[in-house]
């Protein structure tokens, strides 16, 4: 009955979802997986009362990972709250090429499934390669820019754990989530993620790591500034992890300009954008000479979503 009459109250205030943000919120309360909501006991009073303020707040569009605290994203569970950007099922496409790739260079083949030295000014949160790919001896080097949560870096930590996975994020608030995010998943006995604060713009970035990079990832802001998003984007989600400028581009052109000099020849790089950007950003890693095999790819729903290039090879190795 409660989970009826909230599902009504979400739906009046234009939830997608309502039933499933019902239960899910119910879940939460009792403390127990959605698909074991039917064999929980019902809500109690004081439980009832919470429930009820969640949904309430759930109504005024209010995230609702805010509300239960953890964003689900491929095999995690990720801490996400106030100050960093809600990963998006859409970014496990992105994660999962990521994957595949970072498998390949360490010789597991290129099925997704759980499965260094330290960057200077970095912490530790506490088949066969493609052609063309030169050996990694096993264990590949993988950044993630514009880190947020980590769910990309974590991700690729998990699941291929011979890689070294670097993640890199600016924000204050975003990093005290990451790291959060970081220490959890290593305690759980992932491999830990090099976490570095710095800004995917500078020039100078990850300098140690030129040219020693196999797997490059970023989901950057990309939305141009002048789209309309979300109540729970506009209000909730850091405006810098959203807009990428007028048109959206803004960090993706220098991310494809550093990302160039970061990568070994034959390494990966996965860029997430917006669904606007299916012809900009390939034609942009086209005209900056320096990429080949360039691939646009699509979301489940079948628009563009990340692109993908590989690094030239030298012309004596081709």
């Amino acid at each position: 009955m409660a989970v009826a009459r909230a599902a009504r109250v979400l739906a009046a205030a234009g939830i997608d979802a309502p039933r499933a943000e019902a239960e899910l919120l119910a879940a939460h309360v009792l403390g127990v997986p959605r698909g074991r909501l039917a064999l929980a006991d019902g809500l109690a009073p004081d439980q009832l009362d919470r429930y009820d303020a969640l949904v309430a707040r759930r109504a005024t569009r209010e995230p609702l990972q805010h509300l239960t605290g953890t964003a689900a994203f491929r095999h995690l569970e990720l801490a996400v709250g106030p100050g960093v950007f809600v990963p998006r099922p859409e970014t496990e496409l992105l994660a999962g090429w990521g994957v595949d790739q970072a498998r390949l260079r360490s010789g597991g083949g290129g099925s997704s499934g759980p499965g260094g030295s330290a960057v200077p000014g970095g912490s530790a949160a506490s088949g066969a390669a493609p052609a063309g790919a030169p050996a990694t001896a096993g264990s590949p080097l993988v950044v993630d820019l514009c880190s947020g949560s980590g769910a990309i870096a974590l991700a690729v930590a998990q699941e291929t754990p011979a890689a070294r996975v670097v993640a890199v994020e600016r924000s204050p608030a975003a990093l005290a989530w990451l790291r959060r995010n970081a220490a959890d998943r290593a305690a759980a006995g992932d491999r830990p993620v090099e976490v570095v604060a710095a800004d995917v713009t500078d020039p100078g970035l990850l300098g140690g790591l030129e040219g020693r990079v196999d797997v490059l990832l970023c989901n950057p802001p990309y939305v141009p500034r002048a789209v309309e998003v979300p109540p729970e984007v506009a209000a909730h989600d850091p405006d810098e992890a959203v807009f990428g400028g007028a048109d959206g581009l803004d960090v993706i052109r220098p991310v494809l300009a550093r990302a160039a000099l970061l990568l070994r020849p034959g390494g990966v790089l996965g860029v997430e954008h917006d669904d606007t950007h299916g012809a900009a950003v390939p034609a942009l890693l086209a005209a900056d000479g320096r990429y080949e095999v360039v691939e646009e790819h699509r979301d489940l729903a079948g628009r563009p979503r990340f692109t993908t290039a590989r690094r030239r090879l030298p012309a004596a190795a081709r």
